[in-house]
C-alpha cells in the first residue's frame, strides 16, 4: 500500500481501542486495472476498452470497484489490526465511480469490541483526492492475540502489456472506410514496398507506387510480394519519385502522400516546394501517436521531427494541427499540455512564456477544438498525483491526450524514451500539408507503419471536401 512501510507491526486486541482509526492511500492506473482484471476475471468493458467506456455514460475508463474495496482489505492486513487479522465479514455500498488518476484513500475506524468472540467492529471508507465518498460499509475481523512486529515483504515489479493494442484498433477503425489512394515515393527495399503493401491488404490505402519501375518489381520478385495489382508511375530516381509523388496529390489523385526508402531531406524537400509543393497556410509539423501501455489512452507528441526550434508563430500551427488530428482519431475536444522544465510561468525561460501566451490565444480563440494548459513539467502533464503533490488545479493534468514539446529535441528525447524504456509504440503523420504525410523511419516494424496509415487514412477522409 505505502512505499514507506519497511515494517509491519500489528495491534492485538487488547491495544486496540474504540475510535482507533488507520488509513493508506494508492493512485488507481492503468496498470491496476489490467492486473486486477486478469487476477479477477473481470473483463467488463468499461474497465479495458476505451471506446466502450467512452460511448457509455462513463465516457471513460473507470476502475473496478472491487478494486477499491481491496483497500480496505490492504488496511485492516497491514495497518489495523494489522498482521495476523482474519476476516468474518464485510459490508459495502458503491456511491461513485473511481477513474484513471485518482489518488483513493481508504479508512477504517473501530466501533466496537466483542471479547468473547474477540472480534472487532470497523466502519469503512474509501474517498477519492476531491473527499468524495465513493465505498463505505462495515467489517468485523478476528484481531491478532499476539504482538507482530516483522520487516515488510518486498514485492516483485509487475510488467506487463497488451503491446500496441491501440495501435492494432486504429487500424481495425481506419479499415472500416474506403481505401485512401496513397502515393508511396520510391519503395525500392523490403520495409518500404512491405508496408505498403500490407496496409492495402489491411483496406487502408490504395497505393501508387513512385519510383524505378523495373527496381520495385525486382524487389517484390525478391521477397514474394504481390504487387500486380497496384499501379507503377516510372520514375528514373529518388528525387524524380518524389516530384512526382507530390505532382499526384496535386493532381488529385492521392489523398495521402508515404515516403518509401529515401532520405527525408530529399522527401520533404519536395513537399516544400514554393511553387510545386504542398504548403499551406498552416506550417507544417509532426505527430508521433504514441500507444504507451502504461499510460490510459493514446498519447500525441508534437514536434519531434519537423521544426526545430519553434517559436509562438510556428507554435500555434502546431497546435492547431495536433487538436484536428486528434479530432480525426475520435477525441472531440483534446486536452493540451503545453511542456516545459517547471510549471510557473518565467521570462527565464522562453518555453514558459510560450506556453502562456499559448493559453491566452486558446481563451481568445486564435486556437480552437482544444483545452490548453501550461506550463507544465512532464510529470504534471500525465499524472494527476504530481500536479496534486505540486498544488496544480488542472482539467489537463493526467488527462493529456496531446504533448507540445518546446522544441524538436525535447520531443524526440520524450518519444524514443517512451518507446524504448516504457514499451510504447509510436506511429507519426507531418501535418498541416495539403494531405497527411506518412514519415515512417527504416527502424518502425510493421505495426508502427500500419498505424501511420491508419492516421494519415483518418485525417484524409476528415479533410475531404475541406481547404486543403
Amino acid at each position: 500500500m505505502n512505499d514507506d512501510v519497511r515494517f509491519l507491526e500489528n495491534r492485538t486486541f487488547d491495544e486496540i481501542a474504540v475510535g482507533d482509526s488507520a488509513s493508506a492511500e494508492h493512485t488507481l492506473s492503468h496498470r491496476d486495472i489490467e492486473l486486477f482484471a486478469l487476477l479477477s476475471g473481470d473483463l467488463n468493458p468499461t474497465h479495458i476498452d476505451e471506446e466502450f467506456a467512452r460511448g457509455a455514460k462513463f465516457e471513460r475508463i473507470v476502475g473496478h470497484s472491487m478494486w477499491g474495496a481491496s483497500l480496505i482489505s490492504g488496511v485492516l492486513g497491514t495497518h489495523l489490526p494489522g498482521a495476523g487479522t482474519l476476516y468474518r465479514s464485510q459490508t459495502l455500498s458503491f456511491h461513485g465511480v473511481i477513474y484513471v488518476g485518482d489518488v483513493m484513500r481508504a479508512t477504517v475506524t473501530v466501533t466496537g469490541k466483542d471479547s468473547e468472540r474477540r472480534t472487532v467492529t470497523l466502519a469503512c471508507r474509501c474517498e477519492n483526492q476531491d473527499g468524495m465518498l465513493l465505498i463505505d460499509g462495515e467489517a468485523v475481523v478476528s484481531a491478532p492475540p499476539v504482538k507482530i512486529r516483522r520487516p515488510s515483504v518486498t514485492l516483485p515489479e509487475v510488467h506487463f502489456s497488451a503491446h500496441g493494442a491501440r495501435h492494432k484498433k486504429l487500424v481495425e477503425t481506419a479499415a472500416q472506410g474506403s481505401a485512401v489512394p496513397t502515393a508511396v515515393v520510391h519503395p525500392v527495399d523490403q520495409v518500404s514496398l512491405e508496408g505498403a503493401v500490407r496496409a492495402a491488404d489491411a483496406g487502408l490505402i490504395v497505393p501508387l507506387l513512385v519510383g524505378p519501375k523495373a527496381r520495385i518489381e525486382g524487389t517484390a520478385a525478391q521477397f514474394d510480394l504481390d504487387i500486380g495489382r497496384f499501379e507503377i508511375v516510372d520514375a528514373p530516381h529518388s528525387h524524380a519519385a518524389a516530384e512526382r509523388g507530390v505532382a499526384l496529390v496535386r493532381e488529385g489523385r492521392a489523398e495521402v502522400l508515404m515516403k518509401g526508402s529515401l532520405h527525408t531531406d530529399e522527401f520533404m524537400g519536395a513537399v516544400v516546394a514554393k511553387e510545386t509543393g504542398l504548403r499551406t497556410a498552416r506550417r507544417i509539423s509532426h505527430v508521433f501517436v504514441m500507444d504507451v501501455p502504461t499510460y490510459p489512452k493514446l498519447l500525441l507528441i508534437t514536434d519531434a521531427a519537423i521544426n526545430i526550434y519553434p517559436d509562438l508563430e510556428v507554435k500555434v500551427d502546431i497546435v492547431q494541427n495536433a487538436i484536428e488530428l486528434a479530432q480525426a482519431l475520435g477525441v472531440k475536444c483534446p486536452n493540451v499540455a503545453i511542456l516545459s522544465a517547471v510549471e510557473t510561468v518565467t521570462p527565464k525561460i522562453a518555453s514558459t512564456m510560450d506556453a502562456a501566451a499559448l493559453c491566452k490565444m486558446a481563451d481568445r480563440g486564435q486556437i480552437t477544438g482544444g483545452v490548453l494548459d501550461g506550463p507544465l513539467a512532464f510529470d504534471n502533464a500525465i499524472s494527476k498525483a504530481a500536479a496534486k503533490t505540486k498544488g496544480i488545479v488542472s482539467t489537463v493534468s493526467g488527462e493529456a491526450d496531446i504533448l507540445v514539446a518546446p522544441d524538436l529535441e525535447a520531443g524526440n528525447m520524450i518519444a524514443k524514451q517512451l518507446e524504448y524504456l516504457a514499451e510504447a509504440s509510436g506511429a507519426g503523420v507531418v501535418l498541416g500539408a495539403r494531405v497527411p504525410i506518412v514519415l515512417t523511419s527504416r527502424a518502425d516494424g510493421t505495426l508502427a507503419r500500419m498505424a501511420s496509415c491508419a492516421v494519415a487514412a483518418l485525417l484524409a477522409r476528415q479533410l475531404r471536401g475541406g481547404k486543403r
